[in-house]
């Protein structure tokens, strides 16, 4: 076992990979094959190829585990994987025929659409969670606490920005101007409100779950529980929607399958996807023991909903969320949703 020391050495390590995700923007494929899945008697030529972008976070853990647990190879997917730092990035990928198709922020496809791109919302895969962290010594137990404070988040327009200043603001009663915002990466988040530079950081998994088994900071908010909505989807370019079908069905079959692993056997999953996000085998508390990396993961995958639906609830949290871009000066107009959407597989798995 390898053990680090966090303060020195943790963020250090998750920096590094969140670089490297960086280095990967230009579409370098990050390789297929790791998983063994049971595709062994199916002939590489007969399989679909698919190139599919995905980002290095908690969000996206079903296409990295329909990957690792070779479920793409088994639903008859030759898959190249393109590993992205943004869903700006990875959208653009899609827009620009890079790609054909990925699991990000629905955010995206809306801002996209509203340029006139051809994208098609085809999927779900996770209900948004962000979590809201300050130190458990700042005396702050409520968000409207953070008047007048210092936040660390995500960058101006990405959907944990949209939200937290159409949802978490208004909700604490605050305006957005009231609340000092630092756009930083989730590992400078953290490391910002370690070192007392940020009153609060608003975060994804796996950051949340680290920060909070290893350091001391306590979760004040967490949007998931207070305002449930479909956060990340499946987006596809619509070249492939039209022309092959068959294709972003074997892709939503394969991530089905992950999705069901996530809920229902988050330990097994927690095995496929650990080395995506922590170099370690053993985290470090402040104590001075040790928590395995496997149990981090785990733990992040429980704090979370995985869904590969799209229902009538998720159509209308959508709707508001485009409300929210256009107050935001992020879309020109409101566009109609539905428009964004073919659910034809997800009605095939409904009949």
């Amino acid at each position: 076992m390898r053990n680090i020391r966090w303060r020195k050495s943790l963020f250090a390590s998750i920096v590094l990979v969140f670089a490297l995700t960086t280095a990967a923007c230009g579409g370098q494929p990050q390789g297929n094959g790791e998983g063994q899945g049971a595709a062994e008697g199916t002939q590489e030529a007969q399989k679909q190829k698919l190139r599919l972008g995905y980002l290095n976070v908690m969000d996206d853990a079903q296409t990295i585990l329909a990957h690792r647990a070779g479920l793409y190879e088994k639903h008859g997917l030759d898959v190249e994987m393109q590993l992205f730092s943004s869903g700006t990035d990875l959208i653009k990928a899609i827009v620009g025929g890079q790609l054909d198709a990925g699991v990000l922020g629905f955010s995206n496809a809306l801002s996209w659409l509203d340029k006139g791109a051809d994208l098609k919302i085809v999927g779900g895969a996770q209900m948004g969670y962000h979590s809201m962290l300050v130190e458990q010594d700042s005396g702050i137990t409520s968000v409207e606490q953070l008047k007048g404070k210092s936040v660390a988040s995500q960058s101006q327009g990405s959907t944990a920005d949209i939200v937290l200043n159409g949802v978490v603001w208004k909700q604490a009663g605050l305006a957005r101007e009231e609340v000092t915002m630092q756009y930083v990466s989730p590992a400078v988040a953290i490391q910002s409100l370690a070192s007392k530079k940020v009153d609060g950081a608003f975060v994804f998994e796996p950051y949340a779950s680290i920060a909070k088994m290893t350091y001391p900071v306590k979760e004040i908010y967490e949007i998931g529980q207070q305002w449930p909505f479909p956060c990340m989807v499946v987006i596809a370019s619509g070249d492939i929607v039209k022309n092959n079908q068959t294709a972003v069905y074997d892709m939503l079959d394969a991530q089905k399958e992950a999705i069901d692993m996530l809920e229902s056997d988050p330990e097994a999953a927690a095995k496929f996807i650990t080395d995506d996000f922590i170099t370690e085998d053993t985290l470090t508390k402040l104590d001075g023991s040790t928590v395995p990396a496997e149990a981090v993961i785990q733990a992040s995958i429980e704090s979370q909903q995985f869904n590969w639906e799209i229902t009538e609830q998720d159509i209308a949290r959508m709707d508001e969320v485009a409300s929210f871009m256009v107050e935001q000066g992020i879309l020109t107009a409101k566009p109609d949703v539905n428009t964004a959407l073919d659910l034809s597989w997800q009605e095939q798995q409904q009949e």
